[in-house]
């Protein structure tokens, strides 16, 4: 009877060995699923972000133009000035200045918001886009004498990873390490007779710290605070 009893027993916990198992392989067969399953969407992620930067191609974003009737309702004339302005040999060399359409984003005025909303402008000509982009990035841009901006109009979700590079960007400027921001968001820095390139902040960091001319420089956990 004892006999019997143990190989039932026995019998039994075989079983759920073998279950367990069954249920481990399962267990590990799912979360390779789910890895695979994540790493599909990141890829579509990162196509769509793509299709969408690569959709803003004749665009540029004007940053700090006053928020006034006049300027609003007049955009189109408004950037001829600003090109007038600023980078005037692209109209002497007879540049297509044209512009499809020039609109503030967002669409709706936040009253709690007291900087001026930024301005969209769709270029018809690409060549004329990046020679204007080019001017902006070797001098301070004005409107009226009074200081704007002129960048690449990227995706929100691109110039947030842009953005997150700020003060390591200018720590880097003020070290005459000559970084540039490439698309999408890859900070790329000058550092002893090389061109270095960073896709994370991390990899940066770690950079750094095994550079004692560049070690302790660098407040990346500040940087990484003030964006949270």
């Amino acid at each position: 009877m004892m006999q019997k009893k143990f190989m039932h027993l026995q019998n039994q916990f075989d079983q759920t060995v073998k279950e367990n198992q069954a249920l481990k392989q399962e267990l590990i067969k799912q979360s390779q699923n789910t890895k695979k399953l994540e790493e599909n969407i990141k890829y579509l992620t990162d196509k769509v972000i793509d299709l969408e930067n690569r959709g803003r191609r004749e665009n540029l974003r004007i940053i700090g133009l006053p928020e006034k009737p006049e300027i609003n309702t007049k955009l189109d004339m408004v950037i001829q000035d600003i090109i007038k302005e600023n980078c005037p040999e692209i109209l002497e060399q007879g540049g297509n200045t044209a512009t499809d359409r020039a609109h503030r984003t967002p669409s709706t005025l936040n009253p709690q918001k007291t900087t001026p909303r930024n301005v969209i402008a769709k270029f018809q000509s690409y060549q004329t886009k990046e020679k204007i982009l080019q001017e902006a990035r070797k001098r301070q841009f004005r409107y009226k004498g009074m200081p704007i901006r002129v960048t690449q109009d990227l995706a929100s979700s691109t110039l947030n990873d842009r953005k997150a590079w700020n003060m390591i960007f200018r720590k880097a400027r003020e070290l005459g390490l000559q970084p540039r921001i490439s698309y999408p968001a890859k900070l790329t820095i000058y550092f002893q007779g090389k061109v270095w390139a960073f896709n994370k902040i991390e990899d940066f960091q770690l950079f750094a710290k095994k550079r004692p001319e560049l070690c302790g420089k660098f407040d990346t956990e500040n940087q990484r605070a003030r964006n949270t």
